[in-house]
C-alpha cells in the first residue's frame, strides 16, 4: 500500500515538471488514385490533434453517400520521464464516381487550438468500368487503418437490396388497346423518402394516370426467388398505343435515402468507456442515410396493327369490349315540342377517344350539336366507362317520320376479331301544333342553351306602324346640340377619370392599401377551399400569407422586413388599439404553431379561419 502511494505521489510531483510532447497540429488526407466508374471508395482526412469547425471539400464529380464518420482514439506513453500524449482524430466519407476523368479534391479544413490547418488537395482518376481496370487497393498512401474502415463502414446498397420495376399488363397489343404500366419500388432495407426525378416521354402513346395514394405510398410484401421484399406502387398509368411496331418505353429515374446500419471496428472507437458504451448497438443503431438513384428498365411493347379482314365500313377506331344502346324520351309529339333521344357506349377500354356514330334524321327535324358527357373509372385492368350522346331534336312538320338505326364497331382484342352493334330505329308521331308548322315560343327545358325558338324570320308586320316624317334633319336640331354638350361632358369626365388613375397607379404605398383587404379576402377564400378539402399544409400557407400580406399592404411595410416587433411597432404608431393589435399578434402565432398544436385538425382549422376573419374585419374599420 505504501508503495502504490509513494508510486502516485512521485508521478504527481513529476507531471508538472515535464513537458507534453506534442508534434505541430497538421491534416492528412489518403484516399484512392485511381478508381473505376461506379465504384465506391473512402476518403479520410486525419488530424493529429482534436479540433473543431471540420469543413469538408466540395467533392465535385462525385457522389457523397455516406459521410463524415467521425472516429477519436488517444494514448499515453512515458519514457525517461517524459510523458506524452497522442491523439487521432479521423473524418471518413464514403463516395461513388459515376463518370470518368480526373477529378480535383481540394484541401479540408480543421480549427486546432485558434490556428487553422489545412489537408493538401490531389487528384482522383475515374476509369471506364470495360472490365479491364480491377479496383485497386489502397493506393496514394492510404494506411491499413484506412482500408479496415473502407471494408467496415462504406454503407453499401446493392441492387438486390433495393430497385425499381416496371410491371405491363402484356407486352404484345394492338393499336388503340389499352396497357396498364405499374411501376413498384422493391426493398430489403428501409426507406425514408422517395421522390421521382423524371418521367418516360411515351411518345407514341396515349396517357392517363390512375394512381390514387393521396402521396402515401401502400406496402406490401412479395418474393421474387425465393426472397421476400417489401414492395411500394410508386405509379400507374395506362398508355394506349397510336402506331403499330416494337415501341420503347424509356425508364423512369427516381431518388430515395436507403438506411442502412453500419458497425465500427475497434480500431475506429473512442477510448471515451462511455462513447463505447452509448455506441453498443444496443443503444445506438448506427443508422446511416444512403442516396440512391434507381431507374425502372427499358419496356418494349410489340404493337400490331389491326386486321384488315372484317373491317366494316362503320368502323371508327374503337378498340376494347363495347355495349351499345339508344333511348328516346318520347315517340309521340306535337310540332315545335322538342324531344331528346340519346346513344351511349359504355365498356372496357378508351372511352375518351371514340367516335360516336352519327343519327340520319329525316329534313323536316331541326337536330342540335349533340351534348357529350363521359365517365371513367380507373382499376387494375384499366380504363372502363362510358359515353353518351344526347340530340335534342325539334319536329318542324306533322306527319310520321322514321328514325333509322345506326350501327357502331369495334375492335375487341380479347377475340381478335370486328363487331358490330345497332342502336334501335324510332318511329315518330309528330301532331299539328296549334300554332301551326311554324309555331314560336317553343321551350327546350333539357336544354339550357336553347330558349326561344323560331325567332330567326319575323312574321310580316301587322297593325299599325309607326311612320316619321323623311325630311327631319338632325344636324343642327336641338337633339344634336344636345348630343354635343353630353360627349364634352363624357370627355371631361373620362380625362379625370384617367389622370386619377395614373396618381393611384405612381403611389404604390396607396395602391397597396387600397387593394389589401381585396387581396386578403381572396386568400381566406383559398383557405376556405382548402379548409373544406382538409388539406392542412397548403391552408395554413394561405392563412399565413393573409394575414402577413394583408398587415404589410395596409400599413406600407417591405416583406423583408416583417416580423411581429414591426407590426407591433407600426400599429402602435398609428395609434390602433392595443387590444386590436394583441388580438392580431395572436393570430398570427397562431397561424404559426396550430398544425403542431394537440386537437382535432378540423377544430383547429375553423377556429383559425374564424379568427382570421375577425381580426381582418377589424383592422379594416380602424386602419
Amino acid at each position: 500500500m505504501k508503495r502504490i502511494f509513494r508510486l502516485l505521489l512521485w508521478i504527481v510531483l513529476a507531471v508538472p515538471m515535464t513537458a507534453w510532447a506534442q508534434d505541430a497540429p497538421k491534416l492528412s488526407v489518403s484516399a484512392k488514385k485511381q478508381v473505376v466508374v461506379g465504384e465506391r471508395f473512402q476518403v479520410v482526412f486525419e488530424a493529429n490533434a482534436e479540433g473543431k469547425n471540420f469543413q469538408a471539400p466540395s467533392f465535385e464529380g462525385f457522389t457523397v453517400v455516406g459521410g463524415p464518420f467521425t472516429s477519436t482514439s488517444s494514448s499515453f506513453s512515458m519514457v525517461n520521464g517524459s510523458m506524452s500524449h497522442t491523439v487521432k482524430v479521423s473524418y471518413t466519407y464514403a463516395l461513388q464516381a459515376y463518370q470518368e476523368g480526373t477529378f480535383h479534391v481540394g484541401s479540408a479544413s480543421l480549427t486546432v487550438r485558434g490556428d487553422k490547418v489545412n489537408s493538401e488537395p490531389f487528384d482522383i482518376m475515374v476509369l471506364p468500368d470495360d472490365g479491364s481496370h480491377a479496383a485497386p487497393s489502397g493506393g496514394g498512401g492510404s494506411s491499413n487503418q484506412g482500408q479496415s474502415q473502407q471494408n467496415t463502414n462504406d454503407p453499401q446498397v446493392s441492387g438486390k437490396d433495393l430497385f425499381l420495376r416496371v410491371i405491363p399488363s402484356k407486352k404484345s397489343v394492338y393499336v388503340g388497346e389499352q396497357v396498364v404500366l405499374t411501376y413498384k419500388l422493391y426493398t430489403k432495407v428501409p426507406v425514408s423518402s422517395v421522390s421521382i426525378e423524371k418521367m418516360p416521354s411515351y411518345a407514341g402513346f396515349w396517357t392517363k394516370d390512375l394512381s390514387d395514394n393521396n402521396g402515401t405510398l401502400h406496402q406490401s410484401s412479395e418474393y421474387i426467388n425465393g426472397i421476400e421484399y417489401t414492395t411500394a406502387e410508386i405509379q400507374r398509368i395506362v398508355v394506349v398505343p397510336q402506331r403499330s411496331g416494337k415501341l420503347n418505353l424509356d425508364p423512369m429515374t427516381m431518388e430515395c435515402i436507403a438506411q442502412v446500419r453500419t458497425e465500427r471496428s475497434n480500431r475506429q472507437q473512442s477510448m471515451d468507456p462511455f462513447e463505447a458504451f452509448f455506441n453498443d448497438p444496443f443503444f445506438n443503431r448506427n443508422i446511416v442515410n444512403v442516396k440512391k438513384e434507381l431507374s425502372s428498365q427499358v419496356l418494349a411493347l410489340e404493337v400490331k396493327s389491326l386486321p384488315e379482314s372484317g373491317k366494316t365500313a362503320s368502323f371508327a377506331g374503337a378498340v376494347g369490349n363495347y355495349n351499345f344502346k339508344s333511348e328516346i324520351d318520347k315517340a309521340e309529339l306535337s310540332t315545335n315540342e322538342a324531344f331528346t333521344l340519346t346513344l351511349t357506349v359504355s365498356g372496357s377500354g378508351n372511352v375518351e377517344l371514340l367516335q360516336m356514330p352519327e343519327l340520319n334524321f329525316p329534313p323536316d327535324f331541326e337536330v342540335y350539336d349533340p351534348k357529350i358527357t363521359i365517365n371513367t373509372d380507373a382499376n387494375a385492368q384499366g380504363l372502363t366507362g362510358s359515353k353518351k350522346a344526347e340530340y335534342l331534336v325539334i319536329p318542324r312538320r306533322a306527319g310520321n317520320f322514321n328514325v333509322p338505326a345506326t350501327e357502331f364497331s369495334f375492335f375487341n382484342p380479347s377475340k381478335g376479331e370486328y363487331q358490330t352493334l345497332q342502336s334501335d330505329a324510332y318511329s315518330i308521331n309528330v301532331l299539328k301544333g296549334k300554332g301551326g308548322d311554324q309555331e314560336s315560343g317553343i321551350y327546350a327545358s333539357n336544354q339550357e342553351d336553347i330558349k326561344y325558338l323560331g325567332s330567326d324570320i319575323r312574321h310580316i308586320m301587322r297593325g299599325d306602324a309607326k311612320l316619321k316624317p323623311i325630311h327631319t334633319v338632325f344636324f343642327g336640331s336641338a337633339a344634336y346640340y344636345v348630343a354635343l354638350l353630353v360627349l364634352l361632358l363624357l370627355f371631361i369626365l373620362l380625362l379625370f377619370v384617367i389622370r386619377k388613375h395614373e396618381q393611384l397607379t405612381k403611389d404604390t404605398v396607396a395602391n397597396r392599401n387600397r387593394k389589401a383587404d381585396k387581396v386578403a379576402r381572396g386568400r381566406l377564400k383559398s383557405a376556405y377551399s382548402y379548409l373544406k378539402s382538409k388539406d392542412q399544409d397548403k391552408f395554413y400557407i394561405e392563412m399565413s400569407q393573409a394575414l402577413w400580406g394583408y398587415i404589410a399592404d395596409k400599413l406600407g411595410l417591405e416583406r423583408s422586413k416583417l416580423s411581429m416587433d414591426t407590426v407591433s411597432e407600426t400599429m402602435k404608431a398609428k395609434n390602433v388599439p392595443d387590444e386590436l393589435t394583441q388580438q392580431f399578434i395572436d393570430t398570427l402565432n397562431s397561424c404559426e404553431f396550430a398544425r403542431f398544436a394537440p386537437g382535432s385538425a378540423e377544430e383547429k382549422m375553423d377556429d383559425l379561419y374564424q379568427k382570421g376573419i375577425e381580426v381582418i374585419s377589424k383592422a379594416e374599420k380602424v386602419l
